[in-house]
Order: structure tokens, then C-alpha cells, then sequence
């Protein structure tokens, strides 16, 4: 691998970390990151209904129950 290859990896590594907030960025520690996972879960979860009914149907809770507490803790 070449000098320039290296650096074209890396300007495109930073325009995608620049871009998208989920892929991070140089000063990102551990738990910032485990947050941001956490968090794009959660809104997935509620987002995608078949999903919620899964986890509703798992906990013996309502769907609704289950998006309230999804939410409570993604926002």
C-alpha cells in the first residue's frame, strides 16, 4: 500500500464520519459510542412496528407500554 492510498482511505474515512453521526469520530471513546448504538436500537425498535410487537409480545406488555419505555430512555 502506497502513501497515497493511505491517505485516500483516510479523507474518505473522515468525509464519512462527517457525514453519518453513527460511524464516529477520532476523539469518540467506548461509552459515547456504546450510547450512540443504544440509542439508534431504541429509535429502530419504535420505529418498526413488527419489532415492537415482537418485544411487547416477549415482555407480556402492551405495544404501547413497550414504546413508552423504549422512548423514555432514547430521549
Amino acid at each position: 500500500m502506497q502513501a497515497s492510498d493511505r491517505f485516500n482511505i483516510n479523507s474518505q474515512l473522515e468525509h464519512l464520519q462527517t457525514k453519518y453521526v453513527g460511524t464516529g469520530h477520532a476523539d469518540l471513546n467506548r461509552f459515547e459510542w456504546a450510547v450512540n448504538v443504544q440509542r439508534d436500537s431504541y429509535a429502530s425498535y419504535v420505529g418498526h412496528y413488527p419489532i415492537l410487537a415482537y418485544f411487547a409480545i416477549a415482555e407480556n406488555e402492551s405495544i404501547g407500554r413497550e414504546r413508552y419505555n423504549f422512548m423514555k430512555y432514547y430521549y
